[in-house]
């Protein structure tokens, strides 16, 4: 069955009736965004997620044979506060191991997490992006509403920084928990390196993939409720650039 379709403000939502569906349109849209970045500017740029949500889709975009990946550079949205990269809850490994190391990007720009510096790492990260505007964003709604790290009680619309260190709220470092990432909430890290909301959002394309029943709560309020940082992913409802991919899980709720 084809996928249902509408927009809630300005961003334009997509239901899909399974996950592997939603999947494979994802990434058929992120190569239809890298290619046309490839034609236009000779570069795609593009930041990825991380998390269980986007096995799915990377493992679709990664496998498909339209891709140009040595037009593509690649960065990446947040990291641990105090890992290194070959700790099994990186985020710079789980991207090495799915996206580098498989399909070869022409660069790929990590985020130290374990820098001895963490606001110089956020100084560096922040003078990358100011050189090039990402083509594309692919995002993730974590469960208390959160855009890469951007929870609820550090979330700022408008804020003035393009990558921050913040502290993790609970709810998040549950998440991280429930996943299969840390055996505890006292495992997780405190904090964390985020590129901030609006630096997400400057992308050309925003890709938001949403799978999953754990998220139907968020997509809810995020889609129907009041626009503010109580649910940061709200924001996207007001973004024309946003394709937010949902399955019949996570859209589960939704009188549309």
């Amino acid at each position: 069955m084809a996928a249902r379709s509408f927009v809630v403000d300005q961003a334009t939502v997509r239901v899909h009736d399974t996950a592997g569906d939603l999947a494979r349109d994802a990434a058929a849209e992120a190569a239809d965004t890298i290619a046309a970045a490839t034609a236009a500017r000779g570069t795609a740029h593009v930041m990825f997620a991380t998390g269980n949500s986007q096995l799915a889709f990377l493992d679709a975009l990664t496998g498909r044979d339209d891709v140009d990946w040595s037009s593509v550079v690649g960065y990446h949205m947040d990291e641990y506060v105090g890992i290194d990269a070959d700790h099994p809850a990186s985020f710079r490994r789980y991207l090495r191991e799915r996206i580098v190391d498989h399909v070869h990007p022409q660069r790929f720009h990590y985020l130290a997490g374990d820098s001895p510096d963490p606001a110089g790492e956020c100084r560096r990260y922040t003078s990358l992006l100011a050189g090039h505007r990402l083509d594309l964003c692919c995002l993730g709604i974590g469960e208390n509403g959160h855009l890469a790290f951007n929870d609820p009680p550090v979330a700022d619309f408008d804020d003035p920084e393009t990558v921050k260190v913040v502290e993790l709220d609970e709810r998040c470092r549950r998440q991280q928990v429930g996943e299969g990432h840390f055996p505890s909430v006292e495992a997780v890290p405190p904090r964390a390196l985020t590129v901030t909301i609006p630096g997400l959002l400057a992308a050309r394309r925003v890709l938001a993939v949403v799978p999953e029943a754990r998220k139907r709560g968020p997509v809810l309020v995020a889609l129907t409720g009041p626009v503010g940082t109580d649910c940061p992913a709200s924001i996207l409802r007001t973004q024309p650039h946003v394709l937010l991919e949902l399955d019949a899980e996570s859209a589960a709720g939704l009188d549309r």
